[in-house]
């Protein structure tokens, strides 16, 4: 299998997780294995890696680049879900974990994937092709008040209430279909000299919500960066890889909150609510990919690293 996809932020990331030999470590979105080759490799046959993916190519493709590894394990499974993949395994504590909430390559650029609008293809965009909820079916079964909630919150799309009329108007003369056929609605929703001022394809946040509803990725994150954070080993890191607004938002906001939880009053000049923090935050904040590899791959333009650093337990 040919599983094509160009790692972003490759260096920086592992870095950001100070590999050390003999720890225990977790590749929460292990895509064509990228990531996990560089970890392995700084693990020198020593300690553990676990990589975690929903999605059967990428599984497949990892097991057939990595398998090799003895202190390798690929694990069928959503990282949102990382405390009971790992506890099944008998593992409770881990020494760093990244995660890379980015498409990759592979998805976009297979066509019957369903994830890109530059082709016209099946209505999919499934990640897990196990799970049963499609594009294909939200588009053409869930009502114009939550078509146009998923537009707003998961794209910030301001055409939202147009685009979920013309997608009912559509259906009700034939089902939406294909990447194309939802292409087309946004087309007629949005005006011709409002969509010539974009400064990308005006389809691309109707689709980035879609495939956000279809596999569920920003409502369960909150707690998934808890628990992962929690997991940490004394020491361990947390390296997060995220590639738009609100996504990012998220995994801002929750390394903050664990880095200062305290809810004390800002007037009050002793903290009284007792609330300790459990992490540092690690690259002062966020740490923005290259331009010489941007200018390789421009798909990591968007992309902004962030991660945390598990504190000493107070005694």
């Amino acid at each position: 299998m040919s599983f094509e996809h160009i790692s972003v932020m490759l260096m920086p990331t592992v870095d950001m997780l100070n590999v050390r030999e003999g720890g225990m470590y977790v590749d929460g979105t292990l895509g064509g294995g990228g990531h996990s080759a560089e970890i392995l490799r700084r693990l020198g046959g020593t300690g553990h890696l676990y990589g975690i993916d929903r999605d059967n190519d990428a599984l497949a493709a990892a097991a057939e680049r990595l398998g090799g590894a003895g202190n390798f394990t690929a694990i069928k499974g959503n990282f949102h879900d990382v405390r009971a993949l790992l506890a099944a395994r008998g593992v409770t504590k881990i020494d760093g974990m990244m995660v890379d909430l980015g498409v990759s390559s592979y998805q976009l650029d297979t066509a019957e994937r369903g994830f890109s609008y530059h082709a016209d293809a099946p209505l999919d965009m499934r990640m897990d092709q196990d799970q049963t909820l499609t594009a294909q079916e939200i588009v053409n079964t869930w009502d114009k008040a939550e078509l146009t909630r998923i537009l707003r919150n998961y794209a910030e799309e301001k055409w939202a209430a147009r685009i979920a009329d013309i997608i009912i108007e559509h259906r009700a003369k034939a089902p939406l279909r294909t990447t194309g056929d939802l292409v087309a609605c946004v087309d007629a929703a949005i005006p011709k000299k409002i969509r010539m001022q974009d400064s990308g394809h005006s389809a691309r946040r109707t689709f980035q919500a879609l495939r956000i509803a279809v596999n569920d990725e920003l409502d369960p994150l909150k707690n998934a960066l808890e628990d992962m954070a929690d997991m940490l080993a004394p020491g361990g890191r947390l390296a997060i890889l995220t590639f738009h607004s609100l996504e990012d938002r998220i995994v801002k906001q929750t390394l903050r909150r664990l880095a200062n939880p305290c809810t004390c009053p800002p007037r009050i000049p002793v903290c009284i609510c007792g609330k300790k923090p459990t992490v540092r935050v690690l690259g002062g904040g966020g740490v923005k990919p290259s331009a010489e590899e941007v200018e390789q791959n421009p798909r990591a333009r968007s992309a902004m690293l962030r991660g945390c650093e598990k504190l000493e337990d107070e005694k």
